[in-house]
């Protein structure tokens, strides 16, 4: 009789792939547990088995597995159930959902092992000199891998000389699967047992009389072991005593300490707790309890609090509520800089119950976390993450908050899968039967739409805590100033005033520009030529600070040109301003104070937003510039003023979600004024004071701007009245995408009797060499959704099916905006 695992690969497949396995093995898998497996000629990956049966595969004949890799399966069935929707709403293979899902480290890629071909006689006559090296480390021992191989040649171009000795017969080539997790261990120190008693220790003392560090660093071992209840590790030690551990090695050796080794986690907030009690104001509690009550009839509730309500506070006694009944709760955040601030505020009341998930944590780290949720471990209780923490092995998951849910961020742009985290969230917690809490000050036309329409419970907080009031904001007219040469640099004679007001007060101040680098554009005085980037139709953004030009698409750089590259003209000026040019004029405005930056440039690495906000927050920067990282929901108490640059940036972009998204970022950015005691201040520079978007952020008009820009989206056919699909086509040869696109576009357009726009050129027309186009199908709600993405779906696989669109790339973005 055979046995059969179906499995998940991870790689760009949209179907699963069945695999041959013994009666013994059928026994042990079961769904959820990793397996290596062969896949092409002789590649191995790391599979999932999601299913086990006896059907043999009908046109291909199955393989054997590699090895099991694990002994209990380390993913839900929920899990692979909510991989499966996402696949297919967002019309994406499994494979990727699957490879993007699981931490790197647990997804195992084969090592190549060089052997020896021990079937054949080698003649080492015919070997040069360098397959000769490796013929002779072959004799010392069984295998080698490549890099082995590399520093026995010294150089790291040796696949052609593998190449040859395998022609040769010489070598043959083994895939080897390697663990790339690695438990974190910290060394320890004890004093051996024999040295614990009383007169042993006096004889012990005597020994070290001469050698007075060491015999320190024995009495320092002794204070610690008395105040300190816990294993000492050696860091702590040699810490304490102010010895090297040279010093502590010469006791191990002498047989008087001895080392261990214990497994510890990388990420600990255990000292991070605090005892303190959560008062909520009275619109606070009056808000609490309207949600626990909207929780009764609906799964999902909008808390639409405008900025400083004190929404954390809310969410910190839900949470209080939801652990009291053992449920896993999970905090998803739009941007990595906002866990910062969360995680210490979090860990205050819960401890070492918060577990923190997202891409600047190590592999390591978030395997380990991944291992804690999967055991419904009490250090993971509340996860907090960006949007792929929705992935995590939750075992018991009763509530999720959305934070600043209107956030594009939740949105993954590329690769695949291209899903939406708070959409995906709430089906999540549909499979747990959980509850899910939209929170937001601005909140998405969709969401407010589907709260008023009865779909979602609806829960107002219409003042500030501590009853502080909303911010002033005063507009200033770009054309005016200008016109009365009130400018210095790009800050009108207003703003400077309140900048220095707010500085000789002792307040911080925050300033926007939504534009990294130091200018835009650098363009020549004499003929005009603006340097474009030779891999994108765009123009190449000037970094002072690495005096550089670079693009922002493909992240090619050149060094800053001394002369025009058309004419040979020196006479070269820049256009546009970005934060590094505001920050550049500020230093110059207000030497005596320190200026901070914080935009995408500033905050690689993994502390890198930490550092920033810390400093900020401990009030060592004085005016901190930033991108949209500042808009998030960030909390200073010390901020009197915010400056917004330029407000016109956002309102001309081609998008039919400009308004609402300029609205919504203007709004975010002047909610960080004020909130504390005393009124804040904003003041937004524009050369258009009297847009509507503008007037309705100024008088804080949520509702006007929902109107208007519904009553828009009915008109022009946009959501929420209807689900939009935009199919990207890329090429290198623009003659063969114009064909396919065209192909594309006529095909759906016979079939779908639907709105379908295109094939359009995007603004940015070529990016990293390759041209795109894009067609948009829009889904009115009363047409079958599901039937219409199996229709896309089929028509796309008959595009692939035709031999000259085959180059053609075509990637499929559900409900993209």
């Amino acid at each position: 009789m055979s046995f059969f695992v179906e499995v998940i690969l991870p790689l760009n497949l949209a179907k699963t792939f069945t695999y041959s396995v013994s009666a013994a093995e059928y026994g042990f898998i079961r769904p959820g547990m990793r397996i290596a497996v062969a896949f092409g000629k002789n590649k191995i990956y790391t599979a999932l088995a999601i299913e086990l049966h006896q059907n043999a595969p009908q046109f291909y004949e199955a393989r054997d597995i590699h090895q099991i890799l694990d002994e209990k399966p380390i993913v839900t069935q929920i899990q692979i159930e909510h991989w499966k929707w996402i696949a297919s709403y967002y019309m994406c293979a499994i494979g990727d959902v699957y490879r993007s899902a699981m931490p790197s480290a647990l997804l195992l890629e084969s090592e190549t092992i060089i052997a020896q071909n021990l079937d054949f006689a080698v003649d080492t006559n015919d070997l040069t000199d360098e397959e000769f090296l490796i013929y002779q480390a072959l004799q010392q021992q069984s295998s080698l891998k490549v890099q082995d191989v590399m520093a026995i040649l010294g150089k790291k171009n040796i696949f052609p000389v593998i190449r040859r000795m395998m022609v040769k017969n010489v070598l043959s080539l083994e895939e080897e699967v390697s663990e790339s997790y690695k438990p974190k261990l910290v060394r320890y120190i004890r004093l051996y047992p024999e040295f614990e008693r009383e007169e042993k220790l006096q004889e012990l003392l005597e020994i070290l009389k001469s050698a007075r560090k060491q015999r320190e660093l024995l009495l320092q071992y002794f204070q610690l072991r008395a105040s300190v209840k816990k294993p000492i590790s050696v860091k702590q030690l040699t810490d304490s005593a102010g010895v090297t551990s040279t010093v502590l090695k010469s006791l191990v050796d002498k047989g008087i300490f001895e080392e261990y080794n214990l497994q510890h986690d990388r990420v600990n907030f255990e000292d991070k707790l605090e005892e303190r009690e959560l008062k909520l104001s009275a619109a606070q509690q009056k808000a609490f309890d309207e949600i626990k009550q909207t929780f009764s009839t609906n799964d999902v509730t909008l808390l639409h609090g405008i900025t400083a309500s004190g929404k954390t506070e809310i969410y910190i006694k839900l949470i209080e509520e939801f652990l009291a009944t053992g449920k896993q709760t999970l905090y998803l955040l739009p941007e990595i800089a906002l866990t910062t601030q969360l995680v210490t505020r979090l860990t205050a009341y819960f401890g070492n119950r918060v577990a923190v998930f997202h891409s600047k944590y190590s592999n390591n780290e978030r395997v380990e976390t991944w291992n804690q949720i999967l055991e419904g471990s009490e250090k993971a209780q509340v996860v907090i993450g960006a949007r792929s923490a929705l992935f995590l092995p939750f075992r018991d998951l009763g509530f999720i908050i959305v934070d600043e849910e209107h956030e594009q961020t939740f949105k993954q742009v590329d690769p695949a899968p291209r899903y939406h985290a708070r959409d995906a969230a709430i089906v999540l917690a549909n499979s747990f039967g959980a509850k899910v809490l939209l929170g937001s000050a601005t909140p998405a036309i969709e969401t407010t739409f589907n709260a008023q329409s009865g779909k979602y419970g609806l829960v107002e907080l219409t003042e500030r805590y501590g009853n502080v009031m909303l911010p002033e904001i005063a507009l200033v007219d770009l054309k005016d100033k200008y016109f009365r040469k009130k400018m210095s640099g790009h800050f009108s004679d207003t703003l400077l005033e309140a900048i220095a007001e707010a500085l000789s007060l002792g307040e911080q101040v925050i300033l926007f520009q939504n534009r990294r680098g130091y200018s835009p554009v650098v363009e020549c005085l004499t003929c005009g030529h603006v340097p474009q980037c030779t891999n994108c139709d765009v123009s190449l953004t000037y970094h002072k600070v690495k005096n550089q030009l670079r693009c922002h698409y493909c992240g090619s750089s050149v060094a800053f040109p001394t002369h025009c590259h058309a004419c040979h003209s020196v006479d070269l000026t820049t256009k546009g301003f970005g934060t590094e040019q505001i920050q550049h004029e500020l230093q110059e405005l207000f030497p005596n104070h320190k200026t901070g930056r914080m935009d995408q440039d500033t905050t690689r690495g993994k502390f890198g937003f930490e550092k920033i906000i810390d400093s900020f927050r401990d009030r060592e920067i004085d005016i901190l510039v930033g991108t949209q990282m500042l808009a998030k929901g960030l909390d200073f108490d010390n901020v009197s003023l915010v400056g917004i640059m330029n407000a016109d940036n956002m309102l001309y972009h081609p998008d039919f979600r400009a308004f609402e998204r300029s609205y919504q970022m203007i709004t975010q950015v002047s909610g960080r004024a004020g909130r504390s005691s005393k009124r804040g201040k904003v003041i937004i520079q524009t050369y258009n004071p009297f847009h509507n978007v503008i007037r309705q952020v100024t008088d804080n008009d949520y509702a006007g701007m929902y109107a208007e820009q519904l009553y828009e989206r009915k008109i022009y056919k946009y959501p929420p009245y209807f689900k939009l699909i935009r199919l990207t086509l890329k090429h290198r040869d623009f003659e063969k995408l114009k064909q396919g696109s065209q192909w594309l576009y006529q095909v759906l357009s016979q079939n779908l009797d639907l709105p379908v726009l295109g094939p359009e050129e995007p603004p940015i027309s070529r990016i990293r060499n390759e041209y795109i186009r894009t067609i948009m199908v829009k889904i009115p709600h009363d047409k079958p959704l599901q039937g219409t993405k199996k229709t896309i779906r089929r028509i796309l696989d008959s595009f692939e099916a035709v031999s000259q669109f085959r180059p053609v790339k075509v990637s499929v973005n559900v409900d993209f905006y």
